[in-house]
């Protein structure tokens, strides 16, 4: 009886508990939106988080817009208050770069304040961001107008059994190429037929340069090779003037121990001569084809100039675009075929036909631009921006990388170069993988090791 009294005691207690509890939940369910405690804390959050966003795009816009206004009293003082009257092509068409820039910071500007109001991948009046609606009428990425018909050229004619001794040794392949290049420019006003230098005592021309390109182009045999032009000689060849361009800070740039090659490969020569006293490679004075013709001119069959590379002579007239040398092709030097058919793979296999190609030569600036004042040797965040905004204008989505740089400032490099949020891929030549075929033609001939190809 009394476990049974207890039984029912219990059971009254929770059952009147359980009766009670929703009669009292009732009214304050029926008098109280549940909902709106709830969605009124969700959209505060939402708030907060505008906010946040709101403050820190506008916090942005302002340093950059401080940036803008730097840049424009830069221009100003560059442009207005230290000009002259006379403004050339040049400088308008850097004025017009500048303003463009200008334009497109503000575009990111722009874009900064607006991005907390972003929906999916559009941005509300999104055509004030574009500068083709606000009548913006230049071109963004600039072309180049080669004109070759009005370049200003000088037929190559050489004559029979006269021939010009190409020395270059400054430098590494660029220098010597540019030094070739000066050659077949002297060989042309002298009339003279060129000799490519053996590899003993250069660079082996022969396994980057497509030699017989350059005899088709100007319709003769202009550029012999060192072999052809021993074996016309019976392999003893005399230099019968050797004439340095520079004197200083030794004739021709040419030490004993190149002399002893030459002759080791059954070259004499007589004394070297300069063709000016006081000509210095690090101050070049401008020479004319006339100064050219009253120095270098000459009867004799074999001469030598040497080297040619610091040379100044008719600035405008060698550096003009296609070359100073009239001749029938797009370009008169060209890499081997080898080097084309390769070039033309990778560019297939890793680029496709819209892509930036560029060389950062880290090394070799450190070495002889860092000690210039002021240094012209950038950090890697300054390169970044440039390469950022030329990427801009040229609207390309990949670069291809050519560089002496460590990985570590390689990647660096690729992680700063980000336009709108993407980054874009830096694509360099990859190692040597035998699945892969655009490069076989390098392996097959024996010169995939070779830095300059």
């Amino acid at each position: 009886s009394q476990i049974r009294r207890r039984f029912k005691l219990t059971f009254n207690k929770r059952y009147l508990f359980a009766i009670f509890l929703p009669l009292l939940l009732i009214p304050i369910f029926l008098s109280t939106d549940i909902r709106s405690l709830f969605s009124s804390n969700i959209s505060s959050l939402k708030f907060n988080k505008v906010s946040d966003q709101l403050k820190e795009s506008q916090l942005q816009a302002l340093y950059l817009l401080n940036q803008q206004l730097t840049s424009l009293l830069s221009l100003w003082n560059h442009t207005f208050v230290n000009s002259n009257d006379n403004v050339s092509a040049v400088q308008f068409d850097d004025i017009k770069a500048s303003l463009l820039n200008q334009i497109t910071l503000n575009k990111h500007i722009q874009q900064t304040l607006l991005s907390p109001h972003k929906t999916g991948n559009t941005l509300q009046n999104a055509t004030v961001l574009d500068p083709a609606y606000a009548g913006y009428s230049f071109d963004r990425c600039r072309k180049v107008d080669l004109k070759f018909s009005e370049r200003r050229t000088i037929e190559w004619k050489p004559k029979p059994n006269k021939f010009l001794f190409a020395i270059c040794l400054s430098g590494q392949m660029s220098n010597h190429l540019i030094c070739l290049e000066k050659h077949m420019f002297f060989a042309a006003v002298l009339n003279r037929a060129l000799v490519i230098p053996s590899s003993k005592v250069d660079y082996q021309y022969n396994r980057v340069l497509d030699t017989e390109h350059i005899n088709d182009c100007v319709g003769k045999n202009a550029v012999i090779p060192f072999e052809d032009f021993m074996e016309m000689k019976k392999n003893h060849a005399h230099i019968d003037r050797f004439i340095c361009y520079f004197s200083s800070p030794q004739p021709c740039y040419v030490d004993e121990e190149h002399l002893k090659k030459l002759r080791s490969l059954g070259i004499s020569m007589g004394k070297l001569e300069s063709a000016w006293k006081n000509e210095d490679i690090k101050k070049p004075s401008q020479k004319t084809i006339k100064d050219l013709e009253e120095k270098f001119a000459s009867d004799d069959d074999v001469i030598a100039i040497g080297d040619v590379f610091f040379a100044e002579m008719e600035r405008d007239w060698v550096t003009q675009p296609g070359g100073p040398i009239a001749h029938k092709c797009k370009t008169l030097i060209e890499p081997s075929k080898l080097i084309l058919l390769t070039a033309q793979r990778f560019i297939q296999t890793f680029l496709g036909s819209n892509f930036i190609a560029l060389h950062f030569r880290r090394h070799g600036f450190l070495k002889f631009c860092n000690a210039k004042k002021p240094s012209c040797f950038y950090p890697i965040p300054q390169a970044a921006d440039c390469i950022t905004r030329m990427v801009e204008r040229a609207n390309t989505p990949i670069i291809y990388l050519s560089t002496d740089a460590a990985e570590s400032e390689t990647g660096l490099l690729q992680s700063m170069v980000v336009l709108n949020g993407k980054t874009i891929p830096l694509v360099k030549r990859p190692p040597r993988n035998s699945a892969e075929k655009w490069d076989a033609l390098l392996y097959r001939h024996g010169i995939e090791d070779d830095p300059q190809v």
